[in-house]
């Protein structure tokens, strides 16, 4: 039986700071979605930046819950990662049509791994087993800036894929210990921050249009549906239930656990929570307010939802905690639920948040049943 040391470490100021310029990042992500005719590039473009950004950022969520950086140098040093996260976030809508976005994409994110590895051996040099892959994979980005267009897309998938599976040849199994109660905040957080910047970008977009009746029904909408994800993520005491997954289990196998529940299952919930925000923010133009908006939008409402919830359900799985079914059971609804789009944006909004909002009732009153005699 394992024995449960887990040390009184929390999530710091810093490292709140630094998740607030990583999710300036994944904003400027919703924005290559946001337009009638997103097309399938786009989607493509928003999956390999994301995937790549992403895996750095679960290096640095590693790292401090290793240790955080207490002393003036190490806060420097991380500091100068998060200039590198907000150099990527502002090439992002050009990286793919301007060679000089791309690159400048490419220098930022090679600041961000050369910073994650100059800090982490410091404190686990195990790292040094996993530095060549995110090097390669910054060397990458750099060729497929240089190279532009439809070029650009192998090279990032090439990217994409070494640190995918780089977890199957070096093997995390008892080199990087895992502080639970620090690990589950600092995910919990970032989801946090996620949609509480979705609701900004909702709030940005309509401040520059006139403040009609309509425009105010789609901002609430749209808050409510942020608010349904919310609490079907936060609301059911999920964050305790993981912790303490996490402190049953043998300290030894917690970085598997770990890359499981908090790397691959938050892929699609968190690019669940840009698709919404795209969505959304067409929903809320002008143009589109009392009436239906075309597939692609309406569809990366619905779909967003989707994929928010089946992350969720594989977060759940992989931990072993809560259920499932009433999520994936719903993640099908909301993708059918797009089809009401097609004739009114409110409706569709509407209709999603509502569908959370009964999976919730019904969650809750399975697990009253459960508990009863």
């Amino acid at each position: 039986m394992p024995v449960l040391d887990d040390p009184p470490l929390r999530v710091s100021t810093l490292e709140l700071f630094f998740d607030l310029v990583f999710v300036f990042a994944i904003t400027q992500l919703t924005g290559l979605l946001a337009h009638n005719d997103v097309a399938p590039a786009d989607a493509l473009k928003v999956l390999v930046i994301f995937g790549v950004m992403w895996w750095m950022y679960g290096g640095y969520a590693w790292l401090t819950n290793t240790r955080i950086p207490s002393q003036a140098p190490e806060r420097v040093l991380l500091l100068l990662g998060m200039a590198g996260f907000l150099i990527v976030g502002l090439a992002i809508p050009g990286a793919f049509s301007s060679r000089r976005d791309g690159l400048a994409l490419g220098v930022g994110y090679v600041l961000v791994v050369a910073v994650h590895g100059v800090l982490y051996q410091r404190v686990n040099r195990n790292i040094l087993r996993v530095v060549p892959f995110n090097v390669a994979a910054a060397a990458l980005v750099i060729v497929a800036g240089l190279a532009g267009g439809a070029a650009a897309y192998p090279l990032w998938a090439v990217a994409l894929a070494g640190p995918v599976i780089s977890p199957l040849i070096v093997k995390p199994h008892g080199r990087f210990a895992i502080t639970p109660s620090h690990f589950v905040e600092r995910h919990g957080a970032l989801v946090i921050v996620v949609l509480g910047e979705s609701v900004a970008d909702i709030g940005i977009g309509a401040s520059g249009h006139e403040l009609t009746p309509e425009t105010i029904a789609e901002a609430v909408l749209g808050l409510a549906l942020a608010a349904a994800l919310w609490w079907a993520f936060f609301g059911g005491g999920d964050d305790e239930r993981a912790e303490a997954a996490f402190v049953r289990a043998d300290p030894a196998i917690r970085p598997a656990l770990a890359l499981n529940a908090y790397w691959y299952a938050y892929i699609p919930l968190l690019l669940g929570v840009v698709a919404v925000a795209a969505g959304i923010k067409v929903a809320g133009e002008p143009r589109h307010q009392g009436g239906g908006l075309p597939w692609r939008p309406s569809l990366a409402l619905g779909g967003g939802v989707a994929l928010f919830l089946a992350g969720d359900v594989w977060f759940r799985h992989a931990l072993r905690i809560g259920f499932r079914h009433y999520r994936a059971v719903t993640a099908v609804l909301a993708v059918a639920a797009s089809a009401t789009g097609l004739v009114s944006s409110a409706l569709e909004v509407a209709l999603l948040a509502a569908l959370v909002g009964a999976m919730l009732m019904a969650e809750s009153r399975a697990a009253i049943d459960t508990v009863e005699p």
